[in-house]
């Protein structure tokens, strides 16, 4: 019965699913900050790059991937998506990382090899794998093992990206749900009824997350959400580029396919490149924390939270627009175009920020 409704109504199961999701968040989130406070749970290792002074619970991740493990299983046992037990498997080994990181902190090379376990494990066992690059950079078709080896490489890279963007209140939350907002009415429109759902019952579940994340937060994402939150974002959005393929028999939902799905996690893919290029340029190693991320400058110039979540959010829904519009453009221009596009906001922002400093001085 379920599954007929659910062929003749998806969108009532979308809205269910994300509805969901957001409710086990809300009413867990509560007992998490209970829990972290009664047997101090707090990791205080990097209170030096953080704006809070005061112990706040890093455990938000938790809520984040239960509820989101329930969901999307409630759903896989309904259609049978087997493709789903290897997207959970994942994020649990992930979970457990996050969670030791949270309280005790983990070394970088165990982080590398478990984030290298869990990437293998979607692409070459879930299936989460490019076939080609579209013509990016010259590159066409990718036979099995390149493709695989791209593939881990990008998961890795988007895991740590939205990490990297979790340092102010409700940003990496906003991003993820605005870029699994997308993905999942994309996947819609597409008739990709399992993966709108991935899609929905995270933004669904970050969305509860929001609540007590926003300015000024009463508990933290930490590790485990952001990894969670990338993963599963990484894994959509090279699904998203494979069934946008053409392939000749048929016409893709969208042309551009990779230059869209850039454009919808633009904000952590920048960031992560810029910050990763300035750290080496200065000879610092690109895996040490400082302040230096956008977000951070968008600090320094006088900005509140909420604010710079409003210029990322908003800049973030402007490029994937303009991508849609301009998708009969051809990646390599777009992808260039979207990153020379977060060139100049980035030399805006340098502008001002020296124009400050000067003034300061005088």
């Amino acid at each position: 019965m379920l599954k007929t409704l659910l062929q003749s109504n998806p969108e009532l199961f979308y809205i269910a699913i994300f509805g969901l999701a957001t409710a086990l968040v809300v009413f867990s989130i509560p007992s998490v900050i209970f829990s972290s406070i009664k047997y101090s749970l707090f990791d205080t290792n990097d209170m030096h790059r953080k704006n809070h002074k005061r112990n706040i619970s890093r455990l938000g991740g938790l809520a984040i991937f239960g509820s989101f493990t329930i969901s999307v299983l409630l759903f896989s046992a309904i259609v049978q998506f087997k493709e789903a037990n290897f997207l959970i498997t994942s994020c649990i080994i992930l979970a457990a990382l996050g969670l030791k990181d949270d309280v005790y902190g983990t070394n970088t090379s165990t982080k590398f090899l478990l984030q290298l376990v869990v990437a293998i494990i979607l692409v070459f066992f879930g299936g989460f794998r490019l076939s080609s690059l579209y013509g990016v950079l010259g590159i066409g078709d990718m036979n099995m093992f390149w493709g695989g080896v791209f593939s881990v490489i990008l998961i890795i890279f988007l895991n740590n990206a939205f990490n990297l963007i979790d340092g102010i209140d409700g940003l990496a939350g906003s991003i993820g749900i605005t870029a699994n907002l997308f993905f999942g009415v994309f996947f819609a429109m597409m008739n990709q009824v399992s993966y709108a759902f991935i899609a929905f019952a995270l933004a669904g579940a970050v969305t509860g997350f929001i609540k007590y994340n926003w300015y000024p937060a009463k508990i933290f994402m930490g590790d485990t959400g952001a990894l969670i939150i990338g993963l599963v974002t990484a894994a959509l959005s090279i699904k998203f580029i494979e069934l946008s393929k053409f392939t000749g028999d048929s016409t893709p939902f969208v042309f551009s396919a990779p230059a869209i799905a850039v454009a919808i996690i633009i904000v952590p893919v920048y960031d992560s490149l810029r910050i990763f290029t300035v750290r080496t340029i200065k000879g610092n190693s690109p895996f040490v924390g400082d302040r230096n991320h956008i977000h951070h400058r968008l600090e320094r110039l006088g900005y509140k939270p909420p604010q710079i979540i409003l210029l990322a959010a908003g800049l973030n829904v402007a490029v994937i627009l303009m991508a849609l519009l301009m998708q009969n453009m051809g990646n390599f221009f777009l992808i260039f175009f979207i990153i020379g596009l977060c060139v100049v906001f980035d030399f805006v922002l340098f502008y001002r920020l020296r124009k400050m400093d000067n003034a300061n001085r005088k």
